[in-house]
């Protein structure tokens, strides 16, 4: 392959991990790509997933260019000096499993390249209905593997890692995988997913965990939902794979607004008993992933960014409150109400209530639930809450979803970055910080260093998370009531 070499960084854009799941291949499970003779060019990026669009695009770097089914592309940034085998990092892009790309210019990952002299690599992974369709009681066995497809094609390309990263430097036994909402939920469920195992060494989930997957009775009707929305059978396998992927698309969204209520992610991994045998918090609960030192941590005020896009959220009610609470936790949303009040007050607006528990429900306990199941077998277990508040739209977004990522990626001090979050010595501090517990972790599995010093790993017991923000310091987390309100729920 021929890459680019950009300012000390050897760059190598869309290389093939798979071959095009097109055709006869929609729906399968990827397959090793073709050899080709000669020399490939590895200056651009392949094409994004085929997706819908979300309101989310107004954040800075959301673009995903060209957009095609022929996707599953990879790109390699590695120093330009050579050296010893360098540890890998392999990030795993967001956007609630339906958008989102390993290209997008929110992930420039070449600061991390030059702070860390580590390698990095940029996936892409099917989205809705194309990655995560359950077909298997539908349409039989030729399409078993449906369900999962996106996050097999996050092992083929973690198992592209391991056969070749050693041709760019990097070290096959050091790899990291690490992604931010559906990424770290990726994360999570990698974590339970036996076909992933020894595939990565360290392992870190920005707002997501190992919560985030459909049963297969639920997924079985999305399915049907989707055919019904084409106009096709259940389990016509054959008319959805000449289905015109515009039309998936728009049949997936009409989906996704049809289950909205009651299915915040229709289109996730599945417990569909070939690549997910079990629920991922289970499986790490049994020690699956026994090995792997984890890093694990949600936003303060995850759930101000979708609420600022929801006006009807921002007009909560009380009886609208017990309403939302009870869909969300049937027979026990008054409890969590109440406990909601009883810790942010009695003053608290019901917005203000129906954040905190949309943010615990989906990002926070997810988080302290799997720190505290990995902690049954690997003491390098850690937890964060990330407190820095975002500068868009005056503040009012609070530590909202999303704000951590500019921080790891370096991104404080460019336009985009700036426009988010802010500037200023105190952002950059931040983005130092971050930057080099993240990449400490990627060595060794521990992110303490001298600039973020205190950070233990977590115990059941004891609770000790990071704060990471205008303050960074250990903290107690969660509350007593929150963490019992949310027993027998999560």
């Amino acid at each position: 392959m021929q890459g680019v070499e950009e300012e000390g960084i050897r760059i190598f854009r869309g290389i093939p991990f798979a071959r095009p799941p097109v055709g006869e291949r929609r729906f399968r499970r990827p397959e090793p790509p073709e050899p080709w003779a000669g020399v490939r060019d590895a200056s651009r990026f392949g094409p994004s997933a085929p997706q819908t669009k979300l309101q989310i695009d107004f954040l800075p770097g959301m673009d995903v260019g060209a957009q095609s089914e022929d996707c599953l592309y990879l790109n390699v940034f590695a120093p330009a000096a050579s050296g010893s085998p360098r540890p890998v990092l392999v990030w795993i892009h967001g956007g609630a499993f339906t958008i989102g790309s390993g290209s997008q210019a929110l992930y420039d990952v070449r600061p991390l390249v030059r702070r860390g002299d580590v390698i990095v690599v940029t996936i892409n992974y099917r989205l809705g209905a194309l990655g995560f369709l359950h077909l298997a009681e539908l349409a039989g066995e030729e399409f078993a593997d449906a369900a999962n497809a996106g996050m097999l094609d996050q092992v083929a390309a973690l198992e592209w890692v391991r056969d070749n990263i050693a041709g760019f430097g990097g070290d096959p036994g050091n790899v990291t995988i690490f992604g931010e909402s559906a990424g770290g939920m990726s994360v999570g469920t990698l974590l339970g997913m036996p076909a992933a195992r020894g595939l990565f060494r360290q392992a870190i989930a920005q707002s997501g965990a190992a919560h985030s997957a459909n049963d297969a009775q639920t997924a079985t009707r999305i399915a049907r939902l989707v055919c019904e929305e084409l106009g096709l059978a259940a389990g016509d396998g054959a008319g959805l794979r000449r289905a015109p992927v515009e039309a998936i698309l728009e049949a997936q969204a009409r989906c996704a607004l049809r289950t909205q209520s009651e299915q915040l992610l229709p289109f996730r991994p599945v417990v569909d008993g070939r690549a997910l045998p079990e629920p991922p918090i289970d499986a790490i609960r049994g020690g699956l992933s026994r090995e792997v030192a984890v890093i694990a941590g949600f936003t303060r005020d995850e759930w101000k960014l979708f609420s600022f896009m929801d006006p009807q959220g921002q007009r909560l009610d009380e009886p609208t409150l017990l309403l939302r609470a009870e869909q969300r936790a049937p027979g026990r949303g008054r409890a969590l109400v109440d406990a909601y009040r009883a810790t942010l007050g009695a003053g608290a607006k019901p917005v203000e209530l129906f954040c905190a528990i949309e943010r615990d429900r989906i990002f926070g306990i997810p988080a302290v639930r799997l720190a505290e199941a990995q902690r049954r077998w690997q003491r390098s277990t850690f937890l964060y809450v990330f407190t820095w508040e975002a500068a868009l739209f005056g503040g009012v977004l609070g530590a909202c979803h999303g704000i951590d990522v500019p921080f790891v990626m370096g991104a404080i001090g460019t336009p985009g970055g700036d426009r988010f979050a802010g500037s200023g010595p105190e952002a950059a501090t931040l983005q130092e910080r971050v930057m080099d517990a993240w990449l400490g972790f990627a060595r060794s599995g521990e992110p303490g260093h001298e600039g973020l010093l205190g950070w233990a790993p977590y115990d059941a017991e004891g609770r000790m998370a990071m704060e990471l923000g205008r303050r960074c310091e250990p903290m107690r987390h969660p509350d007593d009531g929150l963490l019992r309100a949310w027993d027998g729920i999560l």
